[in-house]
């Protein structure tokens, strides 16, 4: 079977629904990169059928950074990492509701909120129903998004009564390899959690991480797997490499790569919210605005322990793109998106592309290694956010 007869089937199952089927899912990891308009195109197809060129804001604000005590690989708030990033305990309601009233302004309509650690005790989620009332009081419209690792049974059903709408627990990779990347809990552990997430009434969030070394095969695993717990928002990261984690030195992704994934994810999430997250910018690059037509939601600014484009940035790049705001009458015009003020970029911050002899994007010639900058400006800083 051609390419273009398996995008033609992959569209045709995504507009009924359905899942795809497994070869063609293959197929498109698999195609080569003069094909990408053509997959990315089949893509938007469904991505505008079901949410023409709406896209929505999201802002993560990290209410307790570092200090975890769990080994996933790929973090940089993980038990033992010597990354440079932000360590603080939980920050007060009122800054986490301020960081988020900047973030409403700029037009985002969901505001997550995460802290690091196994999961939320008794007190935790007295802090955080403390936090989500102050946000909602001050923006009642706000949909409210937390993620505080593993719950037990009744947790959510607090969270919900305190006003949390959603709750994300990401599947991260395929069950086959996730123990390679994590050994202090297990993949059944994180579906356990996106299943009593929803049976306590909040909306499921769950997506994964991709650049950690999986195979083709293990990435229509892990979009099957997700698939089966039913999540109403996707999000797909590409890898952050921190220095100072074990996974700090891995550079496997191309733009091209992250495409064919999104994409990929886009026909077994027709209808679901499918957030372009973290790692956009280190691995898109310029391809970001192609990304959109198959994504339709974004981060703004900031993510938690790592610095993203300016937040003005992201405005402009949606409105350029004749997209719309979730919630908004209209497109923004680029210079009401460029007038947004966003914080400066300390003063001797690095590139987010570093020198390799070898290259980036999996030893590409004349493309530099990808490394994570550490956020210094948002909640448990000084400095404003980055919106």
């Amino acid at each position: 079977m051609g390419l273009d007869t398996s995008l033609d089937g992959l569209v045709t199952a995504a507009l009924e629904r359905r899942e795809p089927e497994r070869d063609a899912a293959l197929a498109v990891l698999a195609s080569h990169d003069a094909d990408l308009l053509d997959v990315v195109a089949a893509a938007a197809r469904v991505r505008h059928r079901f949410f023409a060129n709406r896209v929505k804001l999201n802002f993560l604000v990290n209410l307790k950074s570092g200090l975890c005590p769990e080994d996933c690989s790929y973090c940089s708030q993980r038990r033992g990492s010597t990354a440079g990033v932000l360590r603080y305990n939980w920050i007060d309601p009122d800054e986490a509701a301020a960081a988020a009233s900047a973030a409403v302004a700029a037009g985002a309509a969901r505001v997550c909120l995460v802290a690091s650690g196994r999961g939320p005790s008794e007190r935790d989620l007295v802090r955080v129903a403390a936090t989500v009332g102050e946000i909602t009081r001050r923006h009642p419209g706000v949909e409210i998004c937390v993620s505080l690792g593993l719950l037990a049974e009744g947790q959510a059903d607090q969270l919900r009564e305190a006003g949390v709408f959603a709750y994300n627990h990401n599947l991260n990779t395929a069950a086959s390899r996730y123990s390679e990347i994590c050994t202090t809990h297990g993949f059944t552990d994180r579906q356990a959690t996106v299943a009593t997430a929803a049976r306590g009434g909040l909306s499921p969030c769950s997506g994964a991480i991709f650049g950690m070394g999986e195979s083709d095969v293990e990435i229509v695993e892990l979009a099957s797997a997700l698939r089966d717990l039913g999540p109403e928002s996707v999000p797909v990261n590409f890898l952050m490499p921190f220095e100072g984690t074990p996974m700090g030195d891995r550079d496997e992704l191309s733009p091209q790569r992250c495409l064919r994934i999104l994409s990929l994810y886009r026909f077994y999430f027709p209808d679901v919210e499918l957030r372009l997250a973290g790692g956009r910018e280190l691995h898109l690059r310029s391809l970001q605005p192609l990304a959109l037509h198959v994504a339709n939601s974004i981060f703004l600014g900031d993510y938690l322990t790592s610095e993203g484009q300016p937040g003005a940035e992201d405005l402009a790049m949606l409105a350029d793109g004749g997209f719309v705001l979730e919630g908004d009458p209209g497109p923004r015009s680029p210079a009401a998106s460029s007038a947004v003020p966003s914080s400066p970029a300390p003063a001797g911050r690095p590139d987010r592309l570093t020198p390799s002899a070898a290259g980036g994007a999996g030893g590409a010639p004349g493309v530099a290694r990808p490394v994570a900058i550490p956020r210094r400006r948002g909640p448990g800083t000084p400095e404003p956010p980055n919106t």
